[in-house]
Order: C-alpha cells, then sequence, then structure tokens
C-alpha cells in the first residue's frame, strides 16, 4: 500500500511540476524592458552601506541604498543615477536625471536638468536640489557644495537685454568694456554655487564659480570664480565656519582649471591659467601650491616644459607625493593666410592656403586616418607625468617625449612601468601592438630598459630592481642592475604558454599575479596553478594544486592599487574547473600555502568589492537562471547574506532548462565543449529547433545569467522561453585556413545535437556578428546544415578588407589577417590564394542557405560595404538574401528603436524559417525607400 501511495504521490508531484511549467508565461520582448541591473555600484569605506542605481533595460533607474548592518533596503530614490558616498558613510547623494518620457520627447536637450537627491543613510531621509550641474561632498558629512545648472552671466544678459531692448546703440563704455575683455573658453562655463550646511541648513551662495573643493578636514573651500568679461576673475578661500572669504589671486583673466587638496593635511595644489591667451594649447599653467597660507609655484627642472589645460592632478594616499601632468612648450602658432583686400584674392600663396588636402606618404610612421585618430585622441593635448616629492620638494619627470607612457600607480613609491611605441607605430599597421619597456625611478626618473619590441606588457617588481615577463615560452626573469636574464620555467613540467593561442602571433604566457611587497618573489600563472620564484634563488613553488584536479586558479584583485603581497597574506583567489566550468572562491594562505574553498556549487561566484577600511565583500552568485544579485559575507565567507533582489519576475516566465556541456571535436580532433539550453518545459526524446550562437570560446558561459537586453545577439531567454534550445560552441582555427577549420568544427559541434537526438535537423539556424558574423557568411558557402543564417557585420571579401581601415581606431586592417583575428598569417601579396579561398563573396553561387545580413553603415571597425559586398554577390547568384542597414550605426547597434527592431526582425526570421511560421512582410516584399 506504501509503494503504490508513494508512486501515486510520485505521479501527481510530476503532472503539477510539468502544469507549473507550462502554465508560466513564455518571455515576450515587452518583458525584456523591465530587467533591472545595476549600476556604478559603491561600497561605503566603512562597509555599511551599499549604493547602486537599478537601472531597467528600458524605463527610469532608481536609486536604491542598503544598510549592510540590518540587511535591508533603507531608500529609494526616483531616477536616481551615479551614486556617490562621502568618507563618513552618512550620506549617498544620486544625480536624478529627467525622466525617460522628458528625455525622448523634449526637442531641446540643453534644457533638460538634473536634481541632487541625498539620502541620510541612518533615517532614510531624502533632501531634494533642483538643477545642479555638480556637487560635492565633505568627507564629515556636513557640508553639500553645488553648481547650480543656470549661468549667472546668462541671467544678467537677460535682464541687461530685458532693460534695453528698444536701445539698438552701444555706449562708449559698453565698447569699451568689450575692447578689453578676457572672455573664458568657449565651454568653460560659470554657474551660480550654493553651500549648505547639512546640519543647520544654512546656505551661502557664490557667483560665477567655475572650479571648486573642499579640503579633507571640512573647514574649507577653494574656489575660482570667473566672469564673461574676465575683469573680477579670483581664486579664493571659504571659510565653512563664517563663510568668510580671502582672495588668493586676484586678476583678469585668472582660472584654476583643477584643484586637489592633500588627503589628510590643509595643502591645497592647483593648475593656474589665464584666459589673457586665447589659443588653448599654447596657454600656460602653472602648479600653486596654497600651503601655510602662502602661495608657492611648483616648477618643472626643465624650464621648458609647462603645465597644460587639461593636466591632471592626483595626490598619494599618504600624501607624500603629487602627480601632475606637464608638457614641452609648444612654438608659437603660424598665422594662417586670410583674405584681406582686393591683391589677396589673387595671391597664388593665400588661394592656397585655403586648400583641403592630406598628404599620404609612403614614408609616414602613421596612415592619415589613424594620424588623424591619434591627434585628436592622444597627441592634441598630450601631456607626460611628472612628480612633486613634498618632503623633499623636488620635482621628477617621469614619461618623456621619447617615452610617453607610463603606468601610473600612486601608491608605488619605488618604481613604475613606462612604455613607448613610437618606434614601432608603422609596424603596427600589419604587425600589431609592440612597445619598449622601461623601469622608472620615481625618486630620480631614471629609464631602465626592460624589453624592446614586444607585445605583451611585463610585470615589473615594487623596487624596480627586478622585471618578469614571457619569451621563447618561458617566464624570463631579468635582474635590472646587471641586465642578467634567467629562465625560471625551463625545468617545471607545466604550461606557461597559453594554450589557446590560435593566432598567427606570439605566444602569450598565462600573466603573473603580482610580486611580494619586498620584491623577493614575482607570482605568476601556469595553465592551472600560481607559482612564486624567488628572484635570487631562482627556486619556484606551486602554491595550489590545480592541476591534478583540471582547476584553474586565480589571484582576486579588488584593489587596483595594491602594490604587492606580504609573506603572511591570505589572498582571495577564484577556482575555475576547465571541465565543468563550476566555479569557486577559495582563500591562499601565503604562510602555509593552503586552500580553503569559502564558496562553491553549480554557479558562478564573483566578488565584486571589498570595503576599504572594514572586512566586508560584497560578491554575486548566478547560473542561466538565477540573476547575479548581491550578497555580503566577511572574510570568513561563513554566513553570506543575501542583499538583493533585483528581478523577482523571472519565476514568472518559462525560462528555459539548466545549461548542459556538450563535448564534440574540433577540426583537428581536439576536445572541445558547447553549453547546450533546452527549452523550458524539454521533454526526453524531443527533437527542436535550434540557434547556434558563437564568436569563439563560449563554453565558460555555462553558469553565466544571459544579458536581458535587444542588440546584435540573441536574447537567450526570448529564445529557450519560446520552444527553441540554444547552443554556444567553442570555436578553434587553423591558421591560414580559419573560415575550413571553423566550419568544420562548427558541423562537428551540431552534428553532436543531431546524433544526441535534441536538435531536428531540419530546424536548425546559426547567428554571429563580426568575426562570427563572418564565419557564419563563410560556413554556408560549405554545408547546406543551417537553414537560416543572421549574420552581423560581416567579413565578406579579404582581399578588399584587408587594405581597408578600421574607422574608429584609424589603422590599416593588415594587422588583422597578417597576425590577428583573420588568422592567414601571410600578406595578400605572399598569399593571395589564402584570402580567397576563406572569402565567402567568391563562393555566394554555392550558397542554400537563407541569409539575413545586419550593419551599421557607420561600422566603425568593419567596413559597411562588405556587408554591401556579400549581399550583392548572393543577389547576383539568384540566393534568398536580405540586407538590413542600420542608418547612422556603429559596429555595435546603439539606438534603442534599432536594437529592438534587429531583435523583433532576427525573432520572425528563424520563426519562418525553422518553425514554419508565416513570414512577415518585409521578409517576402521588402521594405520601400519611403512609403507613400
Amino acid at each position: 500500500m506504501k509503494t503504490k501511495l508513494t508512486l501515486l504521490s510520485t505521479a501527481l508531484i510530476a503532472s503539477l511540476t510539468s502544469a507549473a511549467i507550462h502554465a508560466k508565461e513564455s518571455l515576450q520582448f515587452k518583458d525584456v524592458f523591465g530587467f533591472k541591473s545595476a549600476k556604478s555600484t559603491q561600497l561605503s569605506d566603512n562597509g555599511q552601506v551599499l549604493t547602486f542605481s537599478a537601472t531597467p533595460y528600458r524605463g527610469n533607474a532608481t536609486g536604491q541604498v542598503y544598510s549592510l548592518q540590518s540587511n535591508t533596503l533603507i531608500a529609494e530614490v526616483e531616477r536616481g543615477t551615479k551614486p556617490h558616498i562621502n568618507k563618513a558613510a552618512n550620506w549617498v547623494a544620486f544625480t536624478q536625471v529627467p525622466t525617460l518620457l522628458e528625455k525622448e520627447t523634449t526637442k531641446k536637450k540643453d534644457t533638460l536638468k538634473n536634481n541632487l537627491v541625498l539620502v541620510n543613510t541612518q533615517s532614510g531621509e531624502q533632501q531634494s536640489f533642483a538643477d545642479v550641474k555638480d556637487y560635492t561632498l565633505s568627507d564629515d558629512g556636513m557640508w553639500l557644495a553645488y553648481r547650480l545648472n543656470k549661468k549667472d552671466d546668462d541671467k544678467k544678459a537677460d535682464d541687461k537685454t530685458e532693460g534695453t531692448k528698444n536701445d539698438n546703440t552701444k555706449s562708449d563704455s559698453t565698447k569699451n568694456e568689450e575692447d578689453n575683455a578676457i572672455t573664458p573658453d568657449k565651454k568653460d562655463n560659470s554657474y551660480a554655487f550654493v553651500i549648505v550646511n547639512l546640519s543647520d541648513k544654512r546656505t551661502h551662495t557664490i557667483e560665477n564659480v567655475f572650479s571648486y573643493a573642499i579640503n579633507s578636514a571640512n573647514s574649507q573651500l577653494l574656489v575660482s570664480q570667473s566672469y564673461s568679461d574676465g575683469n573680477n576673475n579670483q581664486i579664493a578661500l571659504i571659510e565653512l565656519s563664517d563663510f568668510n572669504s580671502s582672495v588668493l589671486i586676484d586678476e583678469p583673466g585668472v582660472i584654476a582649471n583643477k584643484i586637489a587638496w592633500h588627503p589628510t593635511d590643509n595643502i591645497a595644489a592647483f593648475t593656474l591659467g589665464n584666459y589673457v591667451n586665447d589659443d588653448t594649447r599654447r596657454r600656460n599653467y602653472s602648479l600653486q601650491l596654497y600651503k601655510n597660507d602662502k602661495l608657492s609655484t611648483i616648477t618643472s627642472p626643465d624650464k621648458t616644459w609647462t603645465l597644460g589645460k587639461t593636466a591632471s592632478l592626483k595626490w598619494s594616499e599618504n600624501g607624500e607625493r603629487l602627480y601632475f601632468e606637464n608638457h614641452p612648450k609648444l612654438a608659437a602658432k603660424v598665422k594662417a593666410k586670410e583674405y584681406t583686400d582686393e591683391a589677396s584674392l589673387y595671391d597664388f600663396d593665400t588661394i592656397r592656403e585655403h586648400k583641403g588636402l592630406d598628404v599620404w606618404h609612403n614614408n609616414d610612421a602613421q596612415i592619415k586616418p589613424r594620424e588623424e585618430q591619434q591627434w585628436n585622441e592622444v597627441n592634441k593635448n598630450r601631456h607626460y607625468s611628472a612628480v612633486y616629492h613634498v618632503n623633499s620638494q623636488k620635482v621628477v619627470q617621469l614619461s618623456t617625449t621619447n617615452m610617453p607612457e607610463v603606468a601610473l600607480n600612486p601608491e608605488r613609491d619605488a618604481s613604475l612601468l613606462g612604455s613607448s611605441n613610437i618606434p614601432y607605430l608603422e609596424k603596427i599597421m600589419y604587425g600589431g601592438f609592440f612597445a619598449d619597456y622601461f623601469a622608472v625611478n620615481i625618486n630620480t626618473g631614471k629609464q631602465t630598459p626592460i624589453i624592446s619590441n614586444y607585445p605583451f606588457r611585463p610585470s615589473l617588481a615594487p623596487n624596480g630592481e627586478f622585471a618578469a615577463y614571457f619569451s621563447d615560452s618561458q617566464i624570463q626573469l631579468k635582474d635590472l642592475k646587471n641586465n642578467k636574464v634567467t629562465p625560471l620555467t625551463k625545468a617545471i613540467q607545466a604550461t606557461f604558454a597559453d594554450d589557446k593561442h590560435d593566432y598567427p602571433s606570439t605566444q602569450p604566457g598565462y600573466g603573473f599575479a603580482g610580486w611580494m611587497t619586498d620584491s623577493s618573489q614575482v607570482l605568476a600563472y601556469s595553465k592551472y596553478d600560481i607559482w612564486t620564484f624567488d628572484v635570487k634563488t631562482q627556486q619556484a613553488k606551486r602554491l595550489t594544486n590545480g592541476k591534478q584536479s583540471n582547476t584553474q586558479y586565480r589571484v582576486i584583485k579588488l584593489d587596483k592599487t595594491q602594490v604587492g603581497f606580504k609573506k603572511g597574506d591570505t589572498l582571495l583567489v577564484s577556482a575555475i574547473n576547465l571541465q565543468t566550468k563550476q566555479s569557486e572562491v577559495a582563500k591562499l594562505d601565503l604562510a602555509t600555502n593552503t586552500i580553503t574553498n569559502v564558496l562553491s556549487g553549480n554557479k558562478r561566484f564573483d566578488v565584486v568589492k571589498k570595503a576599504k577600511t572594514a572586512d566586508k565583500y560584497v560578491f554575486t552568485e548566478q547560473t542561466y537562471s538565477q540573476f547575479p544579485d548581491y550578497y555580503q559575507t566577511d572574510f570568513s565567507f561563513s554566513a553570506p547574506k543575501q542583499v538583493t533582489t533585483l528581478n523577482p519576475q523571472i519565476s514568472s516566465f518559462a525560462w528555459g532548462e539548466k545549461p548542459e556541456l556538450i563535448s564534440y571535436k574540433g577540426f583537428d580532433g581536439e576536445d572541445l565543449q558547447g553549453v547546450l539550453i533546452k527549452p523550458a518545459g524539454y521533454k526526453k526524446g524531443d527533437k527542436v529547433p535550434v540557434v547556434v550562437y558563437f564568436y569563439r570560446y563560449m563554453s565558460q558561459r555555462m553558469f553565466d545569467f544571459p544579458k536581458m537586453e535587444l542588440n546584435h545577439r540573441p536574447n537567450f531567454p526570448m529564445f529557450t522561453s519560446n520552444g527553441y534550445a540554444v547552443f554556444l560552441p567553442d570555436i578553434r582555427f587553423e591558421i591560414g585556413h580559419p573560415g575550413k577549420s571553423s566550419t568544420q568544427t562548427m558541423i562537428n559541434a551540431t552534428q553532436k545535437l543531431i546524433d544526441l537526438g535534441i536538435a531536428d535537423p531540419d530546424k536548425i539556424g546559426l547567428q554571429g556578428h563580426s568575426w562570427a558574423g563572418y564565419q557564419s557568411a563563410f560556413m554556408i558557402t560549405q554545408t547546406d546544415m543551417f537553414k537560416a543564417v543572421v549574420s552581423g557585420a560581416p567579413v565578406s571579401n579579404m582581399t578588399s578588407a584587408y587594405s581597408g581601415i578600421r574607422l574608429k581606431s584609424g589603422l590599416a586592417r593588415q594587422f588583422q589577417y597578417e597576425t590577428g583575428q583573420s588568422r592567414i598569417g601571410k600578406n595578400l601579396f605572399e598569399a593571395p590564394e589564402l584570402y580567397i579561398e576563406n572569402s565567402p563573396v567568391f563562393f555566394a553561387d554555392k550558397v542554400n542557405t537563407p541569409i539575413l545580413i545586419m550593419s551599421g553603415d557607420k561600422d566603425d571597425a568593419v567596413p559597411w560595404h562588405e556587408s554591401v559586398q556579400y549581399y550583392l554577390a548572393l543577389r547576383r547568384a539568384g540566393k534568398d538574401a536580405t540586407f538590413l542597414q542600420y542608418e547612422g550605426e556603429p559596429h555595435h547597434l546603439k539606438k534603442f528603436p534599432n536594437q529592438v527592431d534587429f531583435s523583433v526582425r532576427m525573432m520572425q526570421y528563424f520563426d519562418h524559417y525553422l518553425k514554419g511560421k508565416p513570414a512577415a512582410k518585409w521578409m517576402t516584399q521588402g521594405e520601400a525607400f519611403v512609403e507613400e
């Protein structure tokens, strides 16, 4: 009797479970709009407050503030974005933006203003301040200072115009004022400035403030005031206790562009310039230091150098060093010839001065588009790093014109890593990125060479005496004192070279975890493990045992400014099983070299935040059906608590089945894997339509929650919720034959789904974008396995794309084929047959698969005419091809209407060819350029 009841109960439970699955809703496009993600997440220094902007894919964001002491949501702010927690963590400030409706319906966008909302973290009470341009909160939370988004001079001009609107003449005094005006730069706007005492609500207003900052003692405020005529410009110090003002500098046109207070002492640094020179690139700024009620100028050792308008300022955390930027003084600007009189209209030189021309010369280091891009984004306002040592009052130049880049970490007190790609500007066009690397002494500026013509970034010891890098398949240690180089891994039976590297370029290593703070050891990665190497003895020690369990260990770095590890430290590490893709978080005790797992399970775990001064960590856990909400814990990780529940609606939808790993062989017999997600309610034995989405390696997404957005890729739950399986296979390539090798790998992967009885062989679709767009476009020239393909931004003709330009970077595309992603490995002249072999446009007549091609006509990565070429070839061959040209769009769709439109059309396309649904009108009749 008990057995019968048990069987009956089991059957009843199974029936109820099946009914529950079928009762859930299928995900629709409108449902995606409401899925939220956490943007601009902040954790207070004391670990007591967590805040972020809960932002739906489409809709108004909500600022959220959580108390981690009570583990509760204490406040929500409508349309709250960009949260900021002051140092004492008694306030969270949100920028409150206009509603989505206002943004979409307001034609004059500059009329839209932001508000500021303050949340009291103790009470949850909110205070709102309207029309705020920008703001700052004092560390102790007593003071708020902000600029009103209403220019003082605009208001005065309005008042003046109102009072004299019938007077069309100007007085002599007005003309004189205009002649003597020292006007600010076009985008340098000043605003009314409000100071608020948040404890007693006292306020004080200052007019025409351009820049400002509150000191760390929360007692003084430094402001730069700028007026439309420049005559009353000044730098002033405000005492917050009584709002008394003392003028530090008072001269026409004066301006402080950047202000930075010392982190602990009452010392301010600021860059001082003057609008009297309206050439912003040749205007000289000086670095001023306000200390002990006195101003002094910090000067560079080379008097031919100066500061520019965009120069940055940054103190080290202990305040011993002030990092700033400078550059060589520029030569006087050559005045262009202008038409000034009748004779000038016929002057040959003056006429030619107005030409529009770029000269592309063979000896140029860079082609003109790259030169233009680098000029506008890098070189036009190029600055170099320098440091002022407070105690010695010494300035040291760190980067220079011959070595322009320094990896600035303000907490390193001995050396920095410098680099220069100047000798390789031409090589970048076809060979990839290379540079010379140096150790830069912070105290002297001395540049010690590490390695030249190198494609990867070396790792520099904290003391600057050693460097490690990967070369000749080994980790190399260089003693910078005597230039001796020693291979560290030659005798070790472990894989230190990236064995997934299938490019025609130098094989990289797995990288470095860092150094011990005393520079005695470097921590490096093999494929599986973390190793230490002693710089004196070169002895190696393996700290983890990942190889035995096929687990890859890596150090979790939460503090980007951390210089090194101490001998007694316990590090957080990630542990990912490369076979099952299961991730764990563990602790590595450097004193005992023991590993202790603290987070594990069939999920993905990510530690995302650590409180600066408290034992508090924030992490996420996720699966395909579990959103990565935030959890809090201390370093023991013994009793984590879930903090957020951002998307509870997931449980309402038929989301899809638990992902599975599918194993198959690559083109060369290599073991590969793919992630299969069966449709919701799948029953064993069902043969279902499948959408294959791919790029390169995808199986690492086994436990990832899918991005809930609509764009160039399929929304996975949209498909698995509506009867499709989604398959994410790994792809491998053969150098010289990327098209055929990836095709064979894809055939093997897809055939495995057919052999397993899961995929209906007549209902398999393929979707890829960019590099995968190319692959999908090529694959259908070789196989009829797929019944519909959606290809986004594909290269179709490697012979034409080879000599094209990546518009965003200005680089020639040649490097991509010779040494990069396209993996040809030779130039066009050495192997034209390989470029033709791998170009789908030459085999368009072989295509029997319907294809939907999508491209933005402002694509800044792949020339969009590559899509046009393929479409025209397919059209000429009489094939079923449709081309979607999205106007004004770059490589990935950015405009929301286009994202939605493409997602809808993609689904309609697959629904017709894989499910047999009626074709949408645009699929059978197209759409007219203008509908009449």
